[in-house]
């Protein structure tokens, strides 16, 4: 990497000029120091680059978006040369069947003390025979035992400089680090939460009272003894509390839970995100896509294509989903996609219900087709449009499938995403990546990702609404069915554009640099 990659400043190549530290690490007198070391602590995670060691391309463990951020992440700051380690639970179940084998070995290098192993598995039987990395009734149970190897076993071996904790499942680790004199950074990817006393984490053998007095409580606690039972520990507010420095999955979501916008967000987490911002120690980063959705490779598309020759391609993906989905085949008609689970809570699927009949009637004339490929209770509502109204070649619903999502961003020519809120999101991102365009609410992620379209400009992205209603929603579908009106040679030039914008903005490579700015921060003020 050149001199100005993004962890020049610490991240240096040990030469054979450069000194070493007690640990063995290289220290370079004339710049930062010690290089630190980093341990990214993560209950999920998609791939891992090969120089981590022989389990990384043996193991992958997802359930949303920080699996995906904690991959790109972590191969980001392998390629740069950071002395990088990564902390996950042994879902040997979800991992290749010889991942136990390859597990032992690793073990018996951690014994050794070398250096080449830098994925750190966290043991127990919970894990084990695991099939998903949630669960409604284990949750709390797991991320104590995932919490209690970081804490006894793992931070020991690796013995870093620098930890990054991701959500409430890692939220005792940021007191334990900052006890012991690390740094931490604390990312916050969904305001969800668990509480629990000290006794409930002794039991499952963390000592507490290590770092009882680092923690954040349902109310003022006195002494130890007093507060040991009875005054429960909030997990993702000891996290935000105790971390030196913390961020949230796109700006505007800081913005909006820091200013109360949003009911459902606990008054402790608000309050101690505002004083983090306020000290200039919380920023908004956004997550990106995953790189398995580019045209130019996706392996669930029929055609391949790039923003230089999409119109072609884009027609016959949308021929193919039709097909697919039971819908008239028709590649002029405008196809309006459904990418999200089906929330009423969150996603908005309410407002497309409510509207939905009324929308195709009156597009009848140009074939409007709405395809839904989505999981969630709320789809027995569209459902019921589609049996109601016997409009099927019109109205597809299908339950969630990898394959036909992928075709569906390849092969529509708008998705839907009224979110009431929106911590970051990703279809917004991946589908002008494909030249669909989002039909949005102006909320969270969504605001820092989509702009209003203004052709005669040529900026923007997409259709925004302001105001979380069905009125909003059916004039940015309007909005959208006027653009879909225009010349042929108009919308595949806006199209052109806004693919290789997307491209450019919306990929791991960005995402990475930006966290590792905040490292470099955290670096820079170690001595503070």
């Amino acid at each position: 990497m050149s001199s100005t990659s993004p962890l020049s400043s610490f991240a240096k190549i040990k030469t054979k000029d450069v000194g070493e530290d007690s640990r063995g690490r290289p220290v370079d007198d004339q710049a930062e120091g010690t290089m630190p070391r980093i341990l990214v602590v993560t209950p999920e995670i998609t791939y891992l680059p090969e120089g981590m060691g022989n389990l990384s391309q043996r193991m992958c463990a997802k359930a949303g978006g920080l699996a995906d951020v904690s991959a790109s992440l972590v191969n980001e700051l392998q390629e740069l040369g950071a002395d990088v380690h990564v902390a996950l639970p042994n879902y040997k179940r979800m991992f290749h069947s010889d991942i136990q084998q390859l597990h032992e070995k690793h073990i018996d290098r951690v014994r050794r003390n070398t250096p080449e192993q830098r994925i750190h598995l966290a043991e127990d039987r919970i894990f084990y025979h695991r099939d998903q990395v949630y669960s409604t009734d284990e949750n709390t149970r797991i991320a104590l035992a995932f919490q209690r190897e970081v804490i006894n076993h793992i931070i020991p071996t690796v013995q870093p400089d620098l930890i990054h904790c991701n959500d409430w499942m890692t939220g005792l680790i940021p007191a334990v680090a900052k006890q012991r004199g690390i740094k931490c950074l604390f990312t916050v990817h969904n305001i969800h939460t668990e509480k629990l006393t000290l006794a409930e984490m002794e039991d499952r053998g963390i000592d507490a009272a290590e770092f009882w007095d680092k923690l954040y409580y349902e109310s003022r606690p006195g002494n130890y003894e007093q507060t040991r039972s009875s005054n429960r520990v909030d997990l993702l507010t000891s996290g935000i509390f105790a971390a030196d420095y913390v961020n949230t999955v796109s700006p505007t979501f800081l913005d909006e839970v820091v200013m109360g916008h949003h009911s459902f967000v606990p008054p402790a987490i608000q309050r101690e995100l505002a004083n983090k911002k306020y000290s200039g120690h919380a920023s908004g980063i956004l997550n990106a896509p995953d790189p398995a959705f580019e045209p130019e490779t996706d392996e669930y598309i029929v055609q391949h294509y790039s923003p230089a020759d999409h119109v072609e391609a884009r027609r016959a993906n949308k021929l193919e989903l039709q097909k697919r989905l039971g819908l008239t085949q028709n590649a002029d008609a405008p196809v309006l996609f459904w990418p999200s689970r089906l929330d009423p809570v969150q996603k908005g699927c309410q407002l497309v219900t409510d509207i939905l009949y009324s929308v195709l009637a009156d597009y009848a004339d140009r074939g409007l087709q709405v395809a839904v490929v989505a999981n969630g209770a709320f789809q027995e509502h569209f459902r019921n449009i589609a049996k109601m109204h016997s409009i099927h070649q019109r109205l597809a619903v299908h339950d969630f499938n990898e394959g036909l999502s992928h075709l569906g961003y390849a092969g529509s020519d708008f998705i839907l995403m009224p979110s009431s809120f929106e911590p970051c999101g990703l279809p917004q991102m991946i589908s002008p990546k494909f030249g669909s365009l989002p039909i949005v609410h102006d909320t969270g992620g969504l605001h820092d990702t989509i702009q209003p379209l203004n052709v005669e400009h040529d900026t923007g992205n997409g259709f925004v609404f302001q105001y979380f209603d069905t009125a909003g929603l059916r004039w940015a579908i309007d909005e959208a069915m006027r653009f879909q009106a225009l010349p042929a040679d108009v919308k595949a030039l806006q199209i052109s554009r806004i693919m290789v914008e997307a491209k450019s903005r919306f990929n791991h490579h960005a995402t990475a640099g930006q966290y590792i700015e905040v490292y470099k921060a955290i670096w820079r003020n170690r001595e503070a």
